[in-house]
């Protein structure tokens, strides 16, 4: 029956990570670059509520993997093997692998729709500061030296990175937070409500 049990979470976490991936594909570019997704963390913060961190964190470790290959062009602008590794860890396999730990809010006692809007603040804050230290150590220098934003030049690196991921960052954090009442069945399948 384990077995079972097993093969449906993996199943499960396969899925989530393949939607997460279409939704992620499903976006508005920012002027000053990133982009606005359709809901792309939903799934693996909602398979996280429901199965808990450890699978949760497995299933973002995938869909980690899966933006970092669907964004390896970006890499080509980086001149240093350190820069190349950074932007990897923080701008991809950390920053989304994080999403996996949402799940750890249910610990808080609250009403579930309180846990899941706290898990997917929490996780999202933890994402945003992976993208800000990354945009700070590698990208700033990379921007500024390219020219490929004026304003960089009138910013210190981490009040541009922090304005530059903000843009993004903020609505997919609100967008998340939105949909999260709504999934709150989902999320707690074993509950009721």
């Amino acid at each position: 029956m384990a077995e079972n049990s097993n093969l449906r979470k993996l199943t499960e976490a396969a899925i989530c990570a393949a939607l997460a991936t279409v939704l992620s594909l499903i976006k508005i570019e920012m002027p000053l670059g990133g982009s606005i997704t359709l809901f792309s963390m939903v799934p693996i913060i909602l398979f996280s509520f429901r199965h808990g961190v450890l699978w949760g964190t497995g299933a973002a470790l995938v869909y980690s993997v899966i933006n970092m290959l669907l964004g390896l062009g970006v890499m080509a602008y980086i001149p240093s093997p350190g820069g190349i590794a950074l932007c990897i860890l923080f701008d991809y396999i950390i920053a989304f692998t994080l999403l996996g730990i949402a799940g750890a809010a249910k610990m808080i006692p609250a009403k579930p729709v309180i846990q899941l809007e706290i898990g997917t603040f929490a996780v999202c804050l933890l994402r945003f500061a992976c993208h800000v230290f990354v945009g700070a150590v590698v990208w700033y220098s990379i921007t500024k030296a390219g020219q490929w934003n004026d304003y960089v030049n009138n910013f210190g690196m981490w009040t541009y990175s922090i304005i530059y991921n903000l843009q993004y960052m903020f609505p997919e954090t609100v967008m998340a937070m939105a949909i999260a009442p709504a999934l709150t069945r989902l999320a707690f399948p074993e509950k009721k409500r």
